[in-house]
């Protein structure tokens, strides 16, 4: 075939679609368009009749380009949730069906962005140029289509990484009561992946305008905006768009694991999800459960976070990793919501508020937190260096409790009394400062080796900064295999115990020599 040939051929195939679609256009013009009444209105929710044919969740529109979600399909009417403000909205209104679901615009142009839950800017930076649409509501991948969960994902927060890992496809719920840092781990999280192949997505569930600006300043600031997606509904918006939040966000990440890339998303909080549920679950008079809450409160909760799942290598080998958030009353755990999330998940961080009037920040209470999945991935090197931290750390915890109520002390209890004591003060991190897998290792062995038992609790931080600095610049070796996941041979912990014993020594001589000298 000669050149021109192809070309004409070409020029016929681009011609035949400029048809095609221009036909398609034209008959979609030609269709009868069903046109209902607003009956009534609600907060947040409203009453249409006079669309038979209406699909449930499908997009409903309302004068001034309003949107709707078909939620219940009654004989003489349909309930809607509404995903804007309805205040100009009135009675007698036409609606308009759009034959379509709702979707949410996927794709890299999302990256760095900031949408609601619809999928419309909120960052002043322009439209959102996407050529592809993903359903807010899709099924979760079928159990053929998943794998193992294999590859850990790296907070960078110690207490957790060397205690309740995570791994890449697992989902680990967060709980707590208010003001006990659950976001801040969240945040710190998604911090630690900017150096990872790792994206995210961020979404807020009817938080304050003021905490989620905090948030997307944090991810600015720190250089990790270019890598993430911020989902945001406010409590200002209403019940509906709060309610299709999350599943949006969900559809976002699902289009990236579907390219074979690993994603993280946060969701904050799945508490006030549900409450925005049982609000247009009542308004809507679907009938109510246990707490007056609506009786498939598990149902909506479990078919969002089963979309999260790491893929078999011929679908792409991409995963999702989910992060729900869940407030506790009063330490609550076995309270309705909290108990269908942990059922639902793979392990839970339990945020003590106990522990962070004490000052213990993270608030981690270990005795609480469990990973069901994670510790199967973590790195060798946690493994052979805390793999029995978890136990001694609890065992201690028990030990300080009774030694409260004995003054005498054998020489033994003393002695693990004095390295737990350090073994929290090292398991402490200040925000925004996540730590690298080869520092945290090295920090783990000098605590576990008894390097810190002599030295002040105060000082430990300074001495953890020569630990880790002793890591990154003599000990590059061992931080390569660390990276790599390799194996520690004995040799290898024996030549790191001894550079971070010098270290330590040194350090102390000269904290020594200063005190003396003053």
């Amino acid at each position: 075939m000669s050149d021109s040939d192809r070309v004409l051929g070409a020029a016929l195939r681009g011609t035949r679609e400029i048809v095609e679609r221009v036909a398609r256009r034209i008959h979609a013009s030609l269709e009868p368009t069903e046109v209902g009444t607003l009956r009534s209105m609600g907060q947040g929710i409203a009453s249409v009749s006079g669309l038979p044919g209406v699909g449930l969740m499908e997009l409903l529109r309302f004068p001034g380009d309003r949107l709707g979600l078909a939620f219940n399909l009654d004989p003489d009417e349909i309930g809607v949730i509404l995903l804007d403000k309805s205040t100009s909205l009135r009675t007698g209104s036409e609606v308009r069906r759009t034959h379509r679901v709702l979707d949410v615009p996927v794709g890299d142009a999302l990256l760095g962005r900031v949408v609601d839950a619809v999928g419309r800017p909120q960052d002043d930076r322009g439209p959102v140029s996407v050529s592809r649409r993903l359903p807010v509501e899709r099924p979760a991948p079928e159990i053929r289509e998943r794998a193992p969960v294999t590859v850990p994902l790296q907070t960078g927060i110690k207490v957790i990484d060397a205690l309740i890992p995570v791994g890449r496809g697992q989902r680990e719920l967060i709980l707590g009561d208010r003001q006990t840092g659950k976001t801040s781990i969240a945040v710190d999280t998604i911090l630690n992946q900017r150096d990872e192949d790792v994206l995210c997505v961020y979404c807020a569930i009817g938080q304050r305008s003021s905490s989620v600006a905090r948030v997307i300043d944090d991810l600015r600031r720190f250089e990790m905006m270019a890598k993430s997606v911020v989902v945001v509904t406010t409590e200002d918006d209403p019940p509906g768009e709060q309610y299709i939040a999350p599943y949006a966000a969900m559809s976002i990440a699902e289009h990236f694991m579907h390219e074979g890339r690993d994603v993280l998303i946060v969701f904050d909080d799945l508490t006030r999800h549900a409450r925005a549920y049982r609000e247009l679950s009542l308004l809507l008079r679907r009938p109510p459960g246990r707490e007056a809450f609506p009786g498939d409160i598990f149902y909506i909760h479990s078919r969002l976070l089963e979309r999260s799942t790491h893929l078999r290598a011929e679908l792409g080998g991409g995963s999702i990793t989910a992060l729900p958030i869940v407030e506790t009353e009063a330490q609550n755990l076995s309270a309705y919501i909290p108990t269908n999330l942990i059922s639902i998940t793979d392990g839970q961080i339990y945020l003590s508020p106990t522990l962070f009037d004490k000052g213990v920040l993270p608030a981690i209470d270990v005795g609480k937190s469990v990973s069901r999945v994670g510790g199967k991935t973590q790195r060798k090197a946690y493994r052979l260096v805390a793999g029995d931290l978890r136990l001694a750390y609890a065992q201690f915890e028990e030990l300080e409790t009774f030694a409260r109520f004995g003054t005498r002390l054998d020489p033994k209890t003393r002695q693990l009394l004095e390295r737990g004591r350090r073994v929290r003060e090292i398991l402490k991190q200040t925000q925004y400062a996540p730590i690298s897998a080869a520092e945290q290792i090295a920090v783990l062995l000098a605590v576990t080796q008894g390097l810190f038992d002599e030295t002040p609790l105060e000082e430990i931080p300074r001495q953890e900064a020569k630990v880790r600095a002793v890591m990154r610049e003599g000990a590059a070796d061992v931080a390569e295999k660390i990276d790599r996941d390799e194996e520690l041979s004995e040799e290898d912990l024996q030549r790191l115990s001894d550079r971070l014993k010098k270290a330590v020594e040194a350090s102390q001589e000269a904290e020594n020599k200063d005190n003396s000298d003053n």
